[in-house]
């Protein structure tokens, strides 16, 4: 079974803007409670990053590992797409991360295939929801940031 889910953004930023905000690493903890997100190497993101995200609640926290092996970022006022696969012994899947021109501005989707390891199917309804609520939430946090980021 697969928990999969999509969030859609519009915005009026360009799509190099906001792309440049959504794949920003560093700033989506700031938009996902008790995490911490670490990029390496440094920036600028590309093939190989690995970009991993630190949930911790008291002594009690995981790793969420995720290698980009997409990424195509937007060029004049273009589309942009990219592609971060899992690799942690938890959390399992894929996310992409597309943004494309549209009047007033662009238009930014998220879409996951979140799994939690050893959680039965059953719960994929659950875990959707969840996702879909927590990265609308990072997406429209992200895109809101001060220009100065």
């Amino acid at each position: 079974m697969v928990a999969l889910f999509r969030v859609e953004r519009r915005t009026p930023l360009s799509p190099d803007e906001a792309w440049r905000r959504l794949t920003a690493w560093e700033h989506h903890a700031a938009q996902v409670p008790l995490t911490r997100v670490t990029v390496t190497p440094a920036p600028p993101t590309g093939p190989g990053t690995l970009v991993v995200a630190r949930t911790r609640v008291g002594r009690l926290g995981f790793d969420d590992p995720m290698e980009v092996v997409a990424w195509e970022p937007p060029a004049g006022g273009g589309p942009g797409h990219c592609r971060l696969e899992k690799r942690g012994r938890v959390v399992l899947g894929w996310a992409e991360i597309d943004v494309r021109p549209a009047p007033g501005g662009a238009v930014a989707v998220w879409t996951e295939d979140l799994r939690l390891r050893g959680l039965p199917g059953a719960f994929d309804g659950v875990v959707a929801r969840a996702g879909r609520l927590v990265f609308s939430r990072a997406l429209r946090g992200l895109l809101a940031l001060p220009a100065d980021r």
